[in-house]
């Protein structure tokens, strides 16, 4: 899984060999920790996480100390930040609700295939629920995710009431005896307070029909747009209960440094990224591996 895992974050790994070779340059440590800070910026980590890791790497060590040292010091940095909010799946045996919210555009529709196919893998029942009835185009994409995989969806006529669709999903999810519901919802507008009130009210009637449901709410950022995706974030956050982060569309971006200063400034758990279009194209999120993608 490594091995493709390199090969899905290509784009990003360019941009991190200058760090490589950075690492061979036979400077001092004070100035391949200035060069190594100007590369992490570039490579879209992010002004405060970059000084908190150049920080962080000062402290650990010596002034004399070689190259693969501070390598290996960066390393460990990266794999602590990315691990310190580790993500928590839902318990298999019982069924379980995920709840997608992101702004239109960032790729929860497929990201919602991808989870869909990894259950079917795992032997569960799934059904999803087209939540979002105010984009036409987002319930014609899910219904054909839906014939694709053969997974049953939960539908309304245009405009309908986004709560009723959840309701009644939850109502067929409980009949048919399923084993997983992906909740599909709207992001026309990330500013908008009645946005994040609907999601409040879907989330409450999912919770009043399962208790303790949902289990998961997935904040789906779309990794191509790097940084920026923290704008869209911050907005999304003043939704309560979000449980961990879906980053999409790795593997088409050199902006994939993002992921540590997202990780970061959130204080979320990465818990999937996608790496194409295909529902194959999912790897659950795991620090250690992404570092070493990154950096070996």
């Amino acid at each position: 899984m490594l091995g493709n895992l390199r090969e899905k974050l290509s784009r990003t790994r360019q941009v991190f060999k200058k760090l490589e070779d950075l690492f061979q340059s036979g400077k001092r440590r004070e100035e391949v920790l200035d060069d190594l800070a100007e590369a992490m910026i570039l490579a879209d980590v992010g002004v405060s996480t970059t000084e908190k890791i150049i920080e962080a790497m000062r402290e650990r060590t010596n002034k004399d100390d070689s190259p693969s040292a501070l390598k290996e010091a960066l390393k460990e940095e990266l794999s602590a930040l990315l691990s310190r909010k580790p993500g928590t799946s839902p318990p298999s045996p019982a069924p379980s609700i995920i709840m997608m919210v992101g702004t239109n555009g960032g790729g929860k529709t497929t990201s919602m295939a991808k989870l869909a196919r990894k259950a079917q893998g795992e032997g569960k029942k799934v059904m999803m629920a087209a939540a979002d009835t105010f984009r036409a185009a987002a319930q014609e994409q899910l219904g054909l995710w839906g014939k694709r995989l053969d997974v049953p969806v939960i539908r309304a006529p245009y405009g309908a009431d986004p709560a009723s669709v959840a309701f009644d999903a939850v109502r067929s999810f409980k009949a048919q005896g399923c084993d997983l519901l992906l909740v599909d919802t709207a992001g026309r507008v990330h500013t908008n307070a009645n946005l994040m009130n609907e999601l409040e009210k879907i989330k409450r009637i999912i919770a009043r029909e399962v208790p303790g449901a949902p289990q998961e709410i997935l904040l789906v950022l779309d990794a191509t747009i790097g940084q920026n995706a923290l704008v869209q974030a911050r907005e999304f956050l003043r939704f309560s209960g979000i449980t961990g982060i879906f980053l999409t569309k790795l593997d088409g971006t050199a902006k994939g440094g993002a992921v540590i200063g997202i990780s970061d400034e959130l204080e979320l758990p990465i818990k999937y990224i996608g790496v194409g279009e295909g529902e194959e194209d999912l790897v659950e999120f795991e620090a250690g591996n992404f570092v070493d993608a990154l950096l070996s």
